[in-house]
């Protein structure tokens, strides 16, 4: 009976129609295969995208790409490079990240294909979200993987995992991707990522307006950078909260590089207002643009600063306090800044010897050139490189190399 039933020709076309709902590879091997020798094996990009469509169409329409259980890159044809990054990665790694990794290693290089390669990236995330159901320790584990193996995925995985509920993002995930487009000169991708997230409802904080502040500033828009530090203030004021150093100190910076001294001064004193003190380094670019410029004035009232925050002046920042005399053609207040900086127990270093014998020479004043090598022996200061150099050359000038060259010698290291 149940023979009969089987045989019956009007059962044949269900028969058929059951084999059509069978799973479909939108590739097939015979169409995909570039391998001659073996072409069952699939390359590493063809296998990325190698779908199966499911009877039933998911929420995005998108297709689905097989996630298995084991290794996914068994039936892939690896290159050796693909191999030994798949080798490297960590044993401890869970199998959902695993694999993950192997199919962002099987990508393309980004510089080859660009913008279709990150739509196919997008494609993947999606479905590894979907499949695999990752958290947030789960995310934080990939991007350490990619960063380590400089991965030029990074970027558009850090802003994919951004949108996921799985990432938990919070605001300092946002200041990371863009401080990361920010420091790659990628300044239209970080404003697209700073608008994304004040469109998710997360309030910009001082921290994300100092990145752009230094990002403006890099691209010498002064402007920009001014307009987000106002802002930045004026909600600092409305909030009741305290203003960060940082934030100081990345418009300070804005205003040296693009060559407004008088304007980070002011900015120096207002933080000298609010008892907040700039970074060593901040006083250092400021005080050098002072003496660079021979501004003999503006120098000394940013030494001034530099005390008055606390911070004791070494050999460095006195030097460069030594460089504004010179170049304003002050030897006089050059030497008396020295003896100055030897009173407060800074011992001169080669620089500070130079700039002085330099000053000298200026004025073509050996002898009292002569009479500060002199002093400098007796306080066991040897002359350097630099400050020989200095005396070599002027020898050389007043004709009188060879006749004082072994006095120069007395004096050197």
């Amino acid at each position: 009976m149940f023979g009969s039933q089987f045989s019956s020709p009007q059962l044949i076309p269900n028969f058929h129609l059951f084999k059509q709902i069978q799973p479909i590879c939108l590739f097939s091997y015979s169409s995909i295969s570039t391998n001659r020798r073996n072409p069952v094996l699939l390359s590493a990009q063809q296998h990325l995208f190698a779908v199966i469509g499911s009877g039933e169409k998911d929420d995005e329409e998108k297709p689905r790409i097989r996630w298995g259980s084991g290794d996914d890159s068994a039936d892939i044809e690896l290159t050796e490079q693909q191999k030994y990054a798949i080798s490297q990665l960590p044993f401890k790694m869970s199998k959902r990240c695993k694999a993950l990794m192997r199919r962002i290693i099987c990508f393309p290089s980004a510089e080859e294909n660009g913008v279709e390669e990150e739509e196919k990236l997008s494609i993947v995330l999606r479905s590894w979200v979907r499949a695999m159901k990752p958290i947030r320790a789960d995310w934080l584990v990939v991007l350490k993987e990619m960063k380590k193996m400089n991965s030029p995925y990074l970027l558009a995985t850090m802003e994919f995992a951004l949108t996921q509920d799985s990432f938990e993002p919070n605001i300092r995930d946002h200041t990371k991707l863009i401080d990361a487009y920010a420091k790659q000169n990628r300044q239209d991708d970080a404003i697209k990522a700073y608008t994304a997230m004040k469109s998710n409802g997360v309030v910009p904080d001082q921290i994300i307006s100092t990145v752009l502040i230094h990002m403006y500033s890099k691209s010498g828009d002064l402007t920009q950078a001014k307009a987000i530090f106002e802002d930045t203030k004026l909600d600092i004021l409305n909030n009741s909260t305290s203003p960060d150093r940082r934030l100081y100190d990345s418009m300070i910076m804005a205003y040296i590089r693009a060559g407004k001294p008088e304007h980070a001064e002011t900015l120096l004193h207002e933080m000298d207002a609010n008892q907040i003190h700039a970074g060593k380094e901040v006083y250092k670019a400021l005080l050098r643009v002072f003496s660079n410029a021979g501004n003999t004035s503006g120098a000394q009232r940013v030494f001034d600063l530099i005390q008055f925050a606390g911070i004791i002046p070494d050999a460095k920042l006195c030097g460069l306090m030594l460089n504004a005399y010179v170049v304003a053609g002050q030897v006089g207040d050059a030497r008396a800044a020295f003896e100055n900086m030897k009173k407060a127990g800074v011992r001169p270093n080669d620089k500070c010897v130079a700039l002085m014998l330099e000053g000298y020479a200026k004025v073509n004043r050996l002898d009292e050139a002569m009479s500060l090598l002199v002093q400098l022996e007796r306080d066991q200061v040897l002359i350097g490189v630099e400050a020989k150099t200095i005396m070599a050359k002027w020898f050389d000038r007043l004709g009188l190399g060879s006749e004082f060259s072994h006095d120069l010698v007395a004096f050197s290291v």
